[in-house]
């Protein structure tokens, strides 16, 4: 049964940054799993790693998160697909931060200026001819019948057959040979001991397809015990003195358990079936299924930590656990047949195992050189850098990495600087070369004309005043004398209030409010508008400018963002509430997952309102018609569906805060320039975001896939950078 990966991320909080270091941390376990000492990131967790197809990264080179929420309707794709996202440190040298340091990748020269490592280190299909997986059983996928061993096979193999003399007395499972690409899987084990009479039986473990254990059991053996093995078995004369269960009876249960078409799978399990004195016709045996040349074979511990990320047999264990071995071995088979023989042959397990083996021979010959004179001393080579990069590590394990883009990565050394290819280029060459690569970096860029630094600067001035614009409402008109505590209690009820003005210059009194959270303008406007407030009945709206004439489509746009799926806002709370006594109070809405109390950065004091995770749709839905008119510790509540996730939240609250209320038109001239180019850059970003549609429609299932603004830092001034991401599920959707 194939595993489905997911990804959970605590992004829903106060929107941390994540550091270029988190982020490394991130793509090193999605591309290597426990291998290489990777271990899950400290912010999210990656489930089923050994079952991901593979890693995508798209990096928009010279974009922030400004760019993000300048062309938010343009980039149609990215808001409704990724459903996790985070606000990222922008970097001087992104590449490095990136890529790690220490890259050795050497960029070959590409035809028309491309840049790419992928004709080194993608092996082609011409390249895999010699491999013996390939020779074995060609370049296409099978169903698991293709991978069973024929009978010659099971002969050549030493399996007890039906009717070879050396099987007298064996016991079949009387499971028939009319298996299917559908017939169930179950991995097997044995522990043995030497006796008298051989090797027999001690232990049995079955596990099903999902790993499941059926049977685990201790066996007494027939003969005296020679040797109990203790260090492989892990069996002792202790454990074996109470044990009443014989061979015969362990026999008679597998024939019971296993169903007519039952395939079994194993590391070497003839010996198994031997030691079982035990007939099955049909088997499939890891040791030979991931192929060497010369009869070879890997061992399952190797295979195991290579293959699937998984560390088993360790040296602290005593002996080894048949459990964990019939579910490795199932796991094993498992992939190979997920996978199929060109992508197993393409993991290069040859050059693994070779590396494990020269790291060994490292290890051993540095423990033994006297202090201060290390084995890299000895050869005259420089220390090895103390950050090893993933993408020498992926090439290590045959996982070889592709690289594509136009923009020079002259710091990393990775590839060669060309400013002359197109994205549309770029994306040809990713469709057809990201199915070879376990870990891709595809760099598209929007063009050199872009990049310039008054060119951002214009661009944030733009987005600061819209979204300052979608902050603030209007209200009134009001008597002359009205009562402003009134009108500053009734809008507060709506959200944190940043600033409350009153507007003279108008013949009736209005209030200008600028909230902190967008939820909190828009609840104004639906609940408020046409409301009496202080003695009057008053219009609630917000400013009218050119930039806010699409303001009504952003909003709907935002709230069917697909991160803001299963949230809510609420608002109206008193401020002495803490998250437990909120969590307490919305214990009884059904399938809560998290909630999220903001507080001012600067103070640490909570803000009124919060917002509520459902972990379906529906139940949002749900708790939105209940909460609305409740009353909590005497204030009535409000609610509506969220707008801003906790990145943006924070993002909004720093621009606002950093420059205040500074005039609109500090960068009037910049903005001017940018005027000119703007149409056309939108026309760019959303060319833009339909290659990077194609690009992830292309993807296999369970692909991670991880689209990076990086952010601008200079002398100039620095943007943060914006990350989503997302597991591609079987629709084709990020799966959570």
């Amino acid at each position: 049964q194939e595993k489905s990966c997911r990804l959970s991320a605590a992004l829903l909080g106060e929107g941390s940054e994540i550091s270029q270091e988190q982020l490394y941390e991130l793509l090193k376990y999605a591309a290597l799993g426990k291998c290489h000492k990777a271990a899950q990131p400290s912010w999210c967790r990656i489930y089923h790693q050994s079952h991901l197809a593979g890693v995508v990264v798209v990096v928009l080179h010279e974009m922030s998160q400004l760019h993000f929420y300048r062309f938010y309707l343009q980039f149609k794709h990215l808001r409704r697909v990724f459903r996790h996202r985070f606000t990222l440190t922008p970097s001087a040298n992104f590449p490095v931060s990136l890529y790690g340091e220490g890259t050795n990748l050497k960029p070959p020269n590409t035809p028309q200026g491309l840049t790419s490592t992928s004709s080194e280190c993608i092996t082609k299909s011409s390249d895999l001819q010699c491999d013996p997986i390939i020779q074995r059983y060609g370049e296409k996928k099978q169903g698991l019948t293709g991978y069973t061993l024929t009978l010659e096979e099971q002969k050549k193999n030493d399996y007890p057959i039906e009717g070879s003399p050396g099987c007298k007395g064996y016991i079949s499972t009387e499971c028939d040979q009319q298996r299917t690409d559908s017939s169930p899987l179950f991995g097997l084990d044995c522990e043995m001991c030497l006796t008298a009479k051989g090797n027999e039986v001690t232990r049995v473990s079955l596990v099903d397809a999902r790993g499941q254990c059926l049977l685990n059991e201790l066996v007494k053996p027939q003969s005296a015990v020679v040797n109990y093995r203790t260090r492989f078995s892990g069996i002792t004369k202790k454990m074996l003195l109470p044990v009443k269960t014989r061979l015969s009876d362990i026999q008679t249960r597998l024939k019971k358990m296993l169903p007519h078409d039952a395939v079994l799978v194993g590391h070497s399990l003839n010996s198994d079936l031997q030691a079982l004195e035990m007939i099955h016709p049909s088997v499939i045996d890891t040791s030979l299924l991931f192929a060497r040349s010369e009869g070879r074979r890997f061992k399952l511990k190797f295979l195991a930590k290579a293959v699937l990320g998984k560390e088993i047999q360790c040296e602290q264990k005593l002996g080894h656990d048949p459990t964990e071995d019939a579910r490795a071995a199932l796991e094993l088979a498992q992939f190979f047949i997920e996978q199929g023989p060109t992508k197993v042959a393409e993991l290069n397990l040859e050059m693994l195992l070779t590396a494990e083996k020269l790291a060994e021979v490292s290890q051993n010959k540095a423990a033994l050189q006297p202090q201060g004179c290390g084995f890299q001393e000895q050869l005259n080579e420089p220390p090895p850098l103390s950050k090893p990069c993933f993408l020498d590590c992926l090439q290590v394990t045959g996982q070889k990495p592709l690289l594509l883009g136009r923009q020079g990565l002259d710091s990393s050394g990775l590839c060669q600087s060309n400013l002359s290819t197109s994205n549309k280029q770029i994306l040809q060459r990713a469709l057809e070369d990201v199915p070879l690569s376990k870990f891709s970096i595809i760099q598209f860029s929007l063009g050199p004309e872009y990049i310039a630094s008054h060119l951002h600067a214009g661009l944030y001035e733009k987005v600061r005043s819209k979204l300052t614009d979608m902050l603030t409402i209007y209200a009134g008109p009001f008597e002359e004398n009205f009562c402003m505590k009134s009108v500053k209690k009734e809008f507060g009820r709506c959200g944190p209030i940043q600033s409350l003005t009153v507007v003279t210059e108008t013949f009736q009194p209005y209030v200008c409010i600028q909230y902190e959270v967008l939820e909190a303008a828009q609840l104004a406007v639906e609940s408020l508008n046409g409301a009496e407030v202080a003695g009057s009945c008053i219009k609630v709206q917000r400013p009218v400018t050119a930039a806010m004439l699409d303001c009504n489509v952003l909003i709907k746009e935002l709230e069917l963002d697909v991160e803001n799926e299963g949230v809510i806002y609420v608002a109206g709370l008193k401020k002495s509430l803490t998250e437990t006594d909120l969590q307490e109070e919305f214990s009884q809405l059904k399938d809560l997952e998290t909630l999220f109390l903001p507080k001012d950065l600067q103070s640490g004091k909570p803000r009124n309102c919060c917002f509520l995770k459902f972990q379906k749709p529906q139940s949002a839905m749900d708790a939105l018609e209940a909460i609305n008119g409740w009353t909590m510790k005497g204030s009535e509540l409000r609610s509506r569906n969220a707008l801003a996730p906790g990145h943006l939240w924070r993002w909004i609250w720093q621009m606002n805060h950093n420059n205040g209320k500074q005039g609109k038109h500090i960068f009037y001239e910049k903005m001017e320039q940018l005027a000119d180019s703007e149409q056309d850059l939108r026309k760019k970003v959303k060319k833009l975001d339909h290659h990077i549609k194609k690009l992830y429609r292309s993807l296999q299932s369970n692909t991670l896939c991880v689209v990076l603004f990086p952010g601008v830092s200079s002398t100039h001034g620095s943007q943060s950078g914006l990350g989503l991401m997302g597991i591609k599920d079987d629709e084709g959707r990020s799966a959570c």
